[in-house]
């Protein structure tokens, strides 16, 4: 009788439950997909038993756990730059005044370079297929060696800056259903020369250029009508923190403050800018310690915005983080084979408290050049990097293999960090890490060379692709993960802010729903260690309800305002007791 009674959708969990005990060793990787046009957002019945663990247990060497796996052996180009977009494809691009790459163009396809070679055939850019673990070439035409960029608000790749002939350049790359996308280049230029700048999309859905080598100001993408056409903004800031012979204060830190002013980080300085009336609101306290800007290079974020309800106080306490980095002078030693020990200390300051200090922790090691990154759980994950010098050309040694992870709202601060299992490949200068939908950690990228070199030399050209899959992924915590089953609310995939929405999903026997979380994360645009424009953001929870022996409902709020969620696509995540679902991806507007 009980058999007559079972809901489909509980079949469907249940289908899904009895699918946590089959063999993972097929390693695939199954994906969700952009929102489908309906105004309940549902998943397929042949994907949910896919939303499993794709890894196996690993062996643990460490207290931490996680595990690594090759995902390319090679795509022939090293990723030093990295973004996610809705369509679950990573764009992947290196620079092109190096000569040739290890990835052909399509017959006929070739591009003129005389930085190096008078006829390029070869690509430094591709687009990597997360679904199907495949790559394809494209083109970019001019230098996007050290650039920046930011997702706009309908999930175009707005891409700026390089070197010599792109050190002006936009490009654009937008997500194409069918067909071939690639590159767009803009007759517009940039007003100056950015290179080593940091991009951010701002709550009016423009997005500004901030700083580079030499280029003391910021600037808007669209261009700021009430500025002039033409105009950048002066910016002292940059040439204050400015050191006289390593400058380090390249790619600065900025995170977007839900009260709409612009936190950043150069050096070992920061301030809150008030960019639309070129004003700086508030300076804060040097970090202690060492030099956190490249060539000094650490990394930071913003830690997890916590939402009220609507119309409350939301995101009242704002803290941001910076690890890592180097002394002042260690770049300068390490052009002489002299490597100095990197920064083992991450500093924290609530920078919403009327009198923000730094508070000093330490990673298990010292690192340089790591990549930092907000997971759906709310931890953060340190990976990449190594242990003595800087950034630049052969300028480090000792790479750190084990990611680290932190977990902010651990109260004893002493148990905050976790050392995690170790990769085998080297991850030094020119590389890069980003967050995929399955809430795993695709990494890739390293060449401390001015050249590819693969023999020779102690840390080869690196052309190979990675995922790190959290110790939440593993075998060990199937029955706690959730499924998203559907989501009702939104049309056609947008979510207004501040409306109300649920999102059904599946979950194991004898859970403690209570124990859930849903959170949205902003994909990164991530280039030396800096994860620019990736935000993660607690929802409020109005209610959850049992709506069968395996189906919930929860009932969330969106953002409040443009302030706390910038415009644009963000992965949902529905996470119980730390472990998140595979995301379904929901548009901001």
């Amino acid at each position: 009788m009980a058999a007559k009674n079972l809901s489909l959708s509980s079949l469907f969990s249940l289908l899904f439950l009895l699918s946590l005990h089959t063999p993972t060793s097929q390693l695939r990787r199954n994906y969700s997909f952009p929102p489908r046009n309906a105004t309940a957002v549902r998943i397929p019945t042949s994907l949910l038993l896919h939303q499993i663990s794709h890894y196996s247990t690993a062996t643990a060497t460490v207290p931490g756990g996680g595990e690594w796996m090759l995902l390319q052996q090679s795509i022939g180009v090293s990723a030093m730059h990295m973004q996610l977009l809705y369509d679950n494809k990573v764009i992947i691009f290196d620079r092109t005044d190096f000569g040739l790459s290890n990835l052909t163009l399509p017959p006929g396809e070739c591009r003129g370079n005389d930085e190096a070679v008078p006829v390029d055939c070869s690509a430094h850019s591709l687009l990597y297929d997360v679904a199907t673990n495949t790559f394809r070439p494209l083109i970019v035409q001019t230098d996007v060696w050290c650039s920046s960029g930011a997702v706009n608000a309908d999930g175009t790749l707005v891409q700026t800056g390089g070197y010599h002939a792109g050190d002006h350049k936009i490009r654009l790359f937008m997500p194409c259903t069918y067909g071939q996308c690639d590159w767009i280049e803009l007759k517009q230029n940039l007003t100056v020369q950015r290179w080593y700048a940091s991009d951010q999309i701002l709550p009016d859905g423009r997005i500004i250029i901030v700083g580079g080598r030499r280029a003391f100001s910021y600037e808007f993408f669209p261009k700021n009508e009430f500025i002039g056409v033409n105009a950048t903004v002066r910016f002292p800031f940059l040439k204050e923190t400015t050191d006289p012979k390593e400058e380090n204060n390249l790619y600065p830190f900025l995170h977007l403050l839900p009260d709409g002013n612009l936190f950043v980080f150069a050096n070992r300085r920061s301030v809150l800018l008030d960019y639309n009336n070129n004003r700086i609101v508030r300076e804060f306290p040097p970090i202690p310690g060492e030099k956190r800007s490249y060539p000094a290079t650490g990394s930071s974020a913003m830690l997890p915005l916590k939402l009220t309800p609507a119309g409350g106080n939301d995101s009242a306490s704002v803290d941001v983080m910076v690890c890592g980095g180097a002394w002042g002078g260690s770049y300068l030693k390490a052009m002489r084979g002299v490597f100095n020990l990197a920064a083992k200390s991450c500093g924290r300051i609530r920078v919403t408290d009327p009198d923000p200090k730094w508070e000093m922790e330490d990673m298990p090691m010292g690192r340089v050049m790591a990549d930092m990154l907000l997971l759906p759980s709310g931890d953060v994950i340190i990976l990449n990097g190594a242990s003595r010098g800087s950034a630049g050309w052969e300028c480090a040694s000792d790479p750190v293999l084990n990611p680290v992870m932190y977990r902010p709202d651990e109260p004893d601060s002493t148990r905050r960090f976790t050392m995690l299992n170790p990769t085998t490949i080297p991850r030094l200068y020119h590389s890069a890490a980003t967050l995929l939908p399955d809430g795993s950690v695709l990494v890739g990228g390293s060449n401390p060379h001015v050249r590819y070199n693969f023999t020779g030399v102690q840390y080869p050209t690196e052309l190979s692709l990675e995922a790190f899959a959290p110790p939440y992924l593993g075998a060990a915590y199937s029955h706690l993960r959730p499924s998203i089953l559907s989501i009702q609310g939104p049309a056609d995939g947008v979510v207004s802010y501040g409306q109300e929405f649920a999102i059904s999903f599946g979950l194991g026997l004898f859970q403690d729903v209570t124990r859930c979380i849903v959170t949205l994360a902003a994909p990164s645009f991530t280039t030396h260690s800096f994860a620019m424009n990736q935000r993660l953001l607690v929802l409020y929870i109005e209610n959850v309800q049992q709506l069968s022996s395996f189906d919930y409902k929860v009932t969330v709020h969106a953002p409040p305002n443009a302030n706390v969620a910038p415009p644009g696509y963000y992965m949902l995540f529905v996470v119980h007791q730390g472990v998140p679902c595979h995301s379904v991806w929901l548009r901001i507007s």
